[in-house]
C-alpha cells in the first residue's frame, strides 16, 4: 500500500511559528484596506515605492535582532551601532577618502561592536540587557566624537554611486534599498534555517544546558549572532548615510524598537528557540505600512509610537503566554504518562 504524503498546506502549518506569520499577513491584508479608504493615495505606485524602502531597512535590522532573540538574547545597541556607521562612514567620505574604501573601513568597528556583545553575554556573563545598553552608550559616545561632535558636511557628488547604489538608485522595477535587504534575507534565512550554525542557534534559544551536553560552543554560537546583527547594522547605517548624503549623530536613534518589533510581531519569541524569519519579514512590513499609512492619515507621531508600542507588548504577552501555557500542558502530560509509585 502506498503511503499517502501529506497535504503540502499541512505540512506548511506546521512548521514552527508559521500560523503567526500567517495571522500577521491577514493583519497587513486588513491594514492596506483600511489606509487605502482613509486616503486613496495610499495605493499610489509612487507610494508602494517609497513604502518598500521605508520597509527595507526595518527589515535588515529586524534580521539581526531576530538572530540574537533567537539565542534568548537582546540587542540594545543597534541603533547606536547604526549611528556610529553613518557617521564613520560619512566623516571618512568627506575627508577624501573612496566611498567603497569608507564602506568597508566602516563594518570593522561596527562588527566588533557585535563580536564584544557576544563576549560579554556568553563568556562574561553578563546579561544582555546590561551589555548591550552599555555599548548602546558607547558607540552613541564614538558616532559624537568621530567628527568633533558636530555633523558632517555633504559627502558630495564623489559618493553619487555610493547613495545611488544603497538608495536612489533603481534595479530591475524596485529600489536599489529594497534589493539590498532581500538579499540579506535570503543569505541569513539560508544560514538560518540550512547550516550548522543555524541549528546551534536555535538549539541554544531553546535548551542552553541541552546545547552544551551536545557539543555546542555557546560562545562561538552568541558572538556570530550579535556580529550578524551589528553587521546589519552597519548596512543600515550606510543606507541612511546614503539617503541624507552627510553623517548626523543622532541617526539610528530607536532603531533598536523598530528591530524588536520587526521580530516579535512577526513571532520570533523573545524567550529563545522559536521564530522564522519570514516572519521577520512580515513584522517589518507591519511596521512601515503602520508608520506610512498612519503619516498619509496625518496621524500624530506620539499617537503613531503609542499603537507601536502597544502592538509590541501585546505580541510579546500573547507569545508568552502560549510558551508558558505549551510549557504547562507538556509537564502535565509527562506526569500523567509517568508511572505510578507502588501505594
Amino acid at each position: 500500500m502506498v503511503e499517502k504524503r501529506p497535504n503540502i498546506v499541512r505540512r506548511i502549518l506546521a512548521i514552527r511559528g508559521m500560523g503567526q506569520v500567517i495571522t500577521v499577513f491577514g493583519g497587513i491584508i486588513v491594514l492596506c484596506i483600511i489606509f487605502s479608504m482613509m486616503n486613496p493615495s495610499f495605493y499610489s505606485n509612487r507610494n508602494i515605492h517609497n513604502l518598500l524602502r521605508q520597509i527595507a531597512p526595518f527589515l535588515i535590522v529586524g534580521i539581526g535582532q531576530s538572530y540574537v532573540l533567537i539565542t534568548g538574547n537582546i540587542d540594545l545597541s543597534i541603533g547606536s551601532v547604526l549611528g556610529m556607521s553613518c557617521m564613520i562612514s560619512a566623516t571618512l567620505m568627506t575627508r577624501g577618502i573612496n566611498p567603497w574604501v569608507a564602506a568597508l573601513i566602516t563594518m570593522i568597528p561596527a562588527v566588533a561592536t557585535g563580536v564584544g556583545n557576544g563576549l560579554l553575554v556568553a563568556r562574561a556573563k553578563l546579561p544582555p540587557f546590561i551589555a548591550t545598553l552599555g555599548t548602546m552608550t558607547i558607540a552613541r559616545g564614538i558616532a559624537q566624537l568621530v567628527n568633533g561632535n558636530r555633523n558632517t558636511d555633504s559627502i558630495g557628488e564623489a559618493a553619487r554611486a555610493f547613495r545611488d547604489f544603497f538608495y536612489y538608485g533603481r534595479g530591475i522595477y524596485f529600489y536599489n534599498t529594497v534589493w539590498i535587504a532581500l538579499a540579506l534575507w535570503f543569505v541569513f534565512n539560508f544560514i538560518l534555517t540550512s547550516t550548522r550554525t543555524g541549528r546551534h542557534i536555535y538549539a541554544v534559544g531553546s535548551n542552553l544546558e541541552a546545547a552544551k551536553l551536545s557539543g555546542v560552543n555557546v560562545t562561538k554560537t552568541v558572538v556570530k549572532a550579535y556580529a550578524v546583527s551589528a553587521f546589519c547594522s552597519a548596512v543600515a547605517g550606510l543606507i541612511q548615510c546614503s539617503q541624507g548624503g552627510l553623517g548626523t549623530m543622532d541617526s539610528g536613534l530607536s532603531y533598536e524598537l523598530y528591530a524588536v518589533a520587526a521580530s516579535v510581531i512577526g513571532g520570533v519569541s523573545t524567550l529563545g528557540g522559536q521564530g522564522l524569519l519570514l516572519g521577520t519579514v512580515v513584522g517589518a512590513c507591519v511596521w512601515g505600512i503602520m508608520q506610512n499609512g498612519l503619516s498619509l492619515a496625518n496621524v500624530y507621531v506620539a499617537y503613531r509610537n503609542i499603537t507601536v508600542g502597544i502592538i509590541v507588548i501585546i505580541s510579546v504577552l500573547a507569545d508568552i503566554i502560549v510558551r508558558t501555557g505549551r510549557g504547562n500542558r507538556l509537564r502535565s502530560i509527562a506526569r500523567t504518562k509517568a508511572p505510578q509509585s507502588a501505594l
